[in-house]
């Protein structure tokens, strides 16, 4: 007995409360089973080490109890098994059916009592040795509980079926709250729904009504009552339809006409976790099914948001307490309800937009939020990690007692027991971290929910606008609308909110004043102003968009003002992130199955590409190169499908040349071709087709002028022509244009192709190759400069003629065929006509004059390549390139353009 007793004490002076540890082990030694393993050796071999068994009597009054009364329950849970692994519904049920045998509901659930208590203590003792995250112990509790629910239930299904009859018609559990979303705590409430499937008549005198509200009377009877086997749940039905005022359980028909008549705000953030728990599924399906409307809305409720707030105020007012406002990890300030309304709100906004956003689970639906776009990824890092952190907290808290606490100790000593229970040296560390979580967590709900964040609490500066008279009307009208334009004091709530939001990304943009006249034409064309503004304030990304979009091109802000409805309709659609090829393209355009010559659905889907490449080129989702081979795609696949169209591809083969010929083109661009085949009168009618305005815009200019004897020779001409105009009268830049050349429509390509190839090869055997290529740069930059060498950086001294002159003369002489720049530059650098460093050089300049040219080309999507003369429109610029300023921009084009040159003049004479 001494070598026991000193045991116990050197054992218990390790535990976290020693004395507690020393009293257990005590009584258990004094009730512990003869025939079993001496307690010493149980404990010193425990499964998961002494230590968590020790840890779990520390923090966890209840489960000494348990562990005094039940002494069986520390040999079953030595199997290493029963703690290694989590349990699944089925294993779980399996061990409920070995334990109770066949005697579950025998003495008011007696077996069943136990059964839980004795999981409680192992779904408690797995938390608190770490091997179990926080999803594996919430969904185990959740499980828990739901067997209960579904013991009880049965029981009291078959006893009233089997003295009053049986109704003809299904009944179920719905879970809400907690057990909905699988995320019970050690000491929740179960939230529940009790419903049945249609009104009628059992008998004379018991109507389906009177015999379901018996039923939700009697599992709820049993969940109240004591026992000394212990208790199971504490079942909640205040969130059913009138609340404690209504009946416990409703048809699908009653709750149907209560929610659609009745339903507030706060019972649609309960439905969001509604699920059926036990009874029949096709009937909680159906509940839910039915009620997806209500759940998320397409249009939510202007005052949504303020809604969720004042439910907020009200929790921290009336259930909290100004003075535990900042110890109450669940519902104080920062806490896990402020993590949940935001979830919530978002998934009512979105919802029914986004299938993914319909699920019970809190974490779930926080991932599939930052993925969708809709919380920016680090605020929903942020709050994955103060969830998690704030659930363990608020878990040693209640596995003490399983009492519903969520408040820390206001005694120093047990605050600091709590600290080092979940693994801190001290209390004021582990104060540290809980404070920084619940700060990120407040910062995030009063982003989305209350509206007063710091961004939006600031006061706004419109000394960034040029004319900030002009600036205060355009702000003032997106509050209050034009004149004789009613605006709702919700709308003018929710446009305060907006305000320092969008003057914060005003800010950065290039020219502020413009962008703000288009974004507020775009609220003008959306029309419901509270639901776009609601919307732009829960997703920063979205307001980040448009600013952006406006800033970045006129064409795509004039496009989204004239149909706000292409933003949903790219925004959800297929992830931004993903080019799209031609043959993508095809496939798009032929499952619309379009009437032949209806070309106005092309045109109209040519926008809506065409605006989803803008949003990446400005979200920088995309490199330059990648948004040029995406433009061409887009093109392309227009011309070959209106080909299609009109019947002209076997009559007409179409050749690609220069940028389009390399899948180069830019915003706006034209697309050089040459056209093959005899029938002039299909060249005409493509072209017409392809050039024609309309309402829903143009597809693009097709411009033939590089074809034999340019604009003085037959649009069409047969293959023959072609060979005998290359073989003798064609001059040397005409075969340098065949570089580019491509087919890319009709029967002739391959042979146009075996032509291409045979002229060019000639003539990159001429002595005089390099001479006349750059006769023909000099004569480019004399006749086509701007007037301005140093501002023409396509025709300028090192612009970008010069480094395509360049690849193309070295392409032509080594036979080297690749109508791409950069592709092109890679192969002579392998095949050692180029030096790797003058590639790079060439490579790096041109990409960054190509891009001025794309941004210029984007704002207008008008050809252009001269860098603009003013001082504020060069410094527009610098900034919608990324750089700091217009000198930054002069800098960076006079060091592309020296190095372009340098490598040029290695070989040309200038």
């Amino acid at each position: 007995m001494d070598a026991d007793h000193a045991w116990m004490q050197q054992t218990s002076s390790r535990a976290l409360s020693p004395l507690r540890v020393a009293r257990t082990l005590q009584r258990m030694a004094g009730a512990w089973p003869i025939a079993a393993p001496p307690l010493r050796t149980i404990v010193d071999e425990f499964p998961l080490g002494p230590r968590a068994l020790l840890h779990l009597i520390s923090v966890s009054s209840i489960c000494a109890t348990r562990l005094v009364q039940n002494p069986e329950i520390l040999l079953w849970l030595r199997n290493p098994e029963v703690c290694a692994l989590r349990r699944g519904p089925g294993r779980m049920l399996n061990e409920l059916r070995v334990f109770a045998a066949d005697a579950v509901a025998a003495e008011n659930f007696r077996a069943l009592r136990l059964w839980k208590g004795r999981e409680m203590l192992r779904i408690a003792l797995r938390e608190v040795a770490d091997v179990a995250p926080l999803e594996e112990t919430t969904a185990e509790l959740s499980q828990l509980a739901e067997i209960c629910l579904a013991e009880v239930w049965k029981n009291w299904d078959a006893e009233l079926r089997l003295r009053r009859g049986s109704p003809a018609t299904e009944f179920a559990v719905l879970g809400l709250g907690k057990l909905g979303g699988r995320e019970l705590n050690h000491s929740s409430d179960i939230d529940v729904v009790f419903i049945y499937g249609e009104e009628g008549q059992l008998s004379a005198n018991v109507t389906h009504h009177e015999w379901f509200n018996r039923l939700g009377a009697k599992i709820v009877e049993t969940f109240a009552s004591g026992d000394s086997a212990g208790a199971l749940f504490r079942i909640d039905l205040r969130l059913r339809p009138e609340g404690s005022a209504g009946p416990l359980a409703r048809s699908l028909e009653s709750m149907e006409n209560y929610y659609a008549g009745f339903g507030e705000t706060w019972e649609r953030l309960a439905l969001t976790k509604a699920r059926g728990v036990c009874g029949s599924r096709e009937l909680a399906y159906e509940f839910v099914r039915q009620h997806q409307p209500f759940v998320y809305p397409r249009s939510p409720t202007p005052d949504l948001l303020d809604e969720i707030a004042a439910i907020k105020r009200r929790i921290e007012r009336d259930i909290v307490g100004p003075g535990d406002l900042e110890r109450d990890v669940k519902l104080g300030t920062g806490g896990i309800r402020e993590i949940e309304f935001v979830v919530q709100a978002l998934q009512i906004i979105h919802g029914a937009r986004h299938a993914f956003l319909q699920d019970t689970s809190t974490l779930k639906v926080l991932s599939a939020l930052a993925q969708l776009d809709l919380l920016p990824r680090a605020e929903a890092v942020a709050l994955d990690a103060a969830y998690h952190f704030l659930r363990r907290v608020e878990h040693r808290l209640q596995i003490e007692a399983e009492q519903q606490t969520h408040t820390l100790p206001a005694d120093a000593e047990a605050l600091e027991r709590l600290a080092r229970s979940l693994s801190f040296p001290g209390t004021a560390e582990f104060l540290e971290i809980l404070r920084k979580h619940m700060r990120h967590v407040r910062s995030v709900f009063a982003r989305v929910v209350s509206g007063t964040s710091d961004a939006a609490g600031s006061t706004a500066d419109i000394s960034i606008f040029r004319d900030e008279k002009s600036a205060t009307k355009a702000l003032a009208d997106l509050a209050e609308g034009p004149a004789s334009f009613h605006v709702s004091a919700r709308t003018r709530q929710v446009s305060r909110k907006l305000r320092p939001l969008l003057l914060q990304w005003l800010a950065q943009m290039a020219d502020p004043d413009a962008t703000l006249n288009q974004f507020v034409r775009f609220v003008r064309g959306y029309g419901m102003r509270s639901l776009l503004f609601e919307l732009l304030v829960v997703n920063p990304r979205l307001l980040e968009l448009l600013v952006k979009t406006f800033d970045a091109s006129r064409v795509a802000g004039d496009l989204l003002i004239r149909q706000p409805q292409l933003l949903e309709e790219i925004t959800r659609g297929e992830a931004l992130d993903q080019p799209l090829s031609t043959a993508d393209h095809l496939r798009r355009l032929k499952a619309r199955n379009l009437r032949p010559g209806d070309l106005d659905a092309v045109r109209s889907y040519r926008q809506n590409r065409l605006l989803r490449i803008l949003l990446r080129d400005i979200l920088e989702l995309a490199p330059a190169e990648t948004i040029f081979t995406e433009l061409s795609a887009l093109a392309e696949a227009c011309l070959i499908f209106v080909g299609r169209s009109l019947g002209t591809e076997n009559e007409l083969t179409v050749i690609a040349l220069g940028k389009f010929g390399g899948s180069e083109i830019s915003y706006g661009a034209d697309l050089d071709v040459l056209f093959i085949g005899e029938n002039v009168r299909a060249a005409q009618k493509l072209m017409s087709a392809m050039a024609q305005p309309t309402a829903e815009g143009a597809l693009a200019t097709l411009d033939p002028r590089l074809r034999p004897d340019g604009e003085k020779g037959p649009v069409v001409a047969p293959i023959e022509s072609y060979s005998a105009y290359y073989d003798g009268r064609a001059q040397l830049w005409e075969v340098q244009a065949l570089t580019r050349a491509r087919a890319i429509a009709g029967p002739l390509g391959p042979q146009f192709m075996e032509l291409v190839q045979r002229v060019w090869c000639g003539a990159g055997k001429r002595p005089d190759l390099f001479d006349q290529v750059g006769a023909m740069a000099g004569r480019v930059r004399r006749e086509r400069s701007s007037g301005s060498d140093f501002l023409d950086f396509k025709t300028g001294t090192g612009g970008m003629i010069e480094a395509e002159f360049l690849v193309q003369a070295l392409q032509m002489q080594a036979n080297i065929y690749n109508p791409r720049m950069t592709g092109a530059l890679a192969q002579l650098t392998r095949a050692g006509l180029l030096a790797a460093s003058a590639a790079q050089e060439i490579e790096r300049s041109y990409a960054f004059l190509r891009r001025c040219e794309s941004v210029l080309r984007r704002a207008n999507h008008k050809s252009g390549s001269v860098l603009p003369a003013e001082p504020d429109e060069q410094r527009k610029l610098a900034i919608r390139l990324g750089l700091d300023s217009a000198d930054a921009l002069a800098s960076r084009a006079i060091e592309s353009r020296d190095a372009i040159h340098r490598v040029f003049t290695q070989y040309f004479s200038v």
